[in-house]
């Protein structure tokens, strides 16, 4: 798919005025008398769902979901993909149960059945009407839930969802860095429509970026990484929370509510 940019230069047109010098003889001199627009069009190209542009796989770009199977994929814990989540309609969409954290038997946690250390992960997202769901990144699968081990960028209905006024300065409001720091500026998008996010992990500094803008920044394994988590709901889970792995997995969140996923990539780095 190609993007049209349209880019505006001014030219300046140029003519002869009479300049006097030394209050003797005229001289002639050049003076701006109009801008005259000059409008350049620009082909770019942009991906389309689910597809990488040729830059991008030059640049090292590699596609986790092919918007037609499940591949790559697994349950949290599992051999096999849940069948409440589904491949449909060039996403990954989960069903919701209306369960909340519960869900049921069919659904649970997804991940990528790879373990990344350096990289940028960067999707599309969309939550149904009071949905919550998240993006969780450097999981471990030691433990019954991923998000016992692994840090969550946030994913919610802002306007609907209770967990929005909860927490601290809106730390639970979507791009967050869950219970910790809040996504600023938030930019979510309405409920229905799909918002573009990157995560990227290199040598313990995170970066969360929202439609665009970067939204959280912090440092793993730090004095101050230790002593936010300690400040948070995070209790000691048989192990160290603040203890992130720096290789794991990459997992995406059955909160019990629809969300759908696409143009799911990676670049490691």
């Amino acid at each position: 798919m190609k993007k049209r940019i349209f880019i505006l230069a001014l030219g300046i047109a140029t003519s002869s005025f009479m300049v006097s010098c030394g209050g003797g003889a005229k001289k002639e001199a050049p003076a701006a008398e109009a801008a005259e627009e000059v409008v350049e069009e620009v082909a770019v190209e942009e991906a389309a769902p689910n597809t990488l542009t040729e830059a991008e796989k030059g640049d090292g770009w590699v596609l986790l979901f092919d918007g037609t199977t499940s591949e790559g994929w697994r349950g949290y814990k599992k051999d096999v993909f849940p069948s409440a989540w589904q491949v449909v309609d060039g996403t990954i969409h989960m069903i919701g149960s209306g369960r909340g954290e519960a869900g049921d038997k069919e659904g649970g946690d997804i991940i990528f059945d790879k373990q990344f250390q350096n990289f940028t992960l960067s999707l599309e997202w969309k939550i149904s009407e009071g949905g919550n769901s998240g993006i969780f990144y450097l999981g471990e699968e030691e433990l019954d839930f991923i998000w016992k081990t692994a840090p969550e960028m946030q994913i919610l209905d802002n306007e609907k969802h209770p967990d929005a006024a909860l927490g601290t300065d809106g730390n639970r409001q979507s791009g967050s860095l869950y219970d910790l720091i809040a996504a600023k500026p938030q930019n979510a998008k309405p409920v229905g429509e799909w918002n573009k996010v990157e995560i990227t992990v290199y040598k313990g500094t995170v970066v969360h970026t929202q439609n665009g803008v970067n939204v959280v920044e912090y440092h793993l394994w730090t004095p101050e990484w230790n002593e936010m988590v300690a400040g948070s709901k995070f209790p000691s889970l048989n192990k160290d929370w603040a203890d992130v792995a720096s290789k794991g997995y990459i997992g995406l969140q059955d909160h019990g509510d629809d969300v759908w996923f696409r143009s799911i990539k990676i670049k490691e780095l």
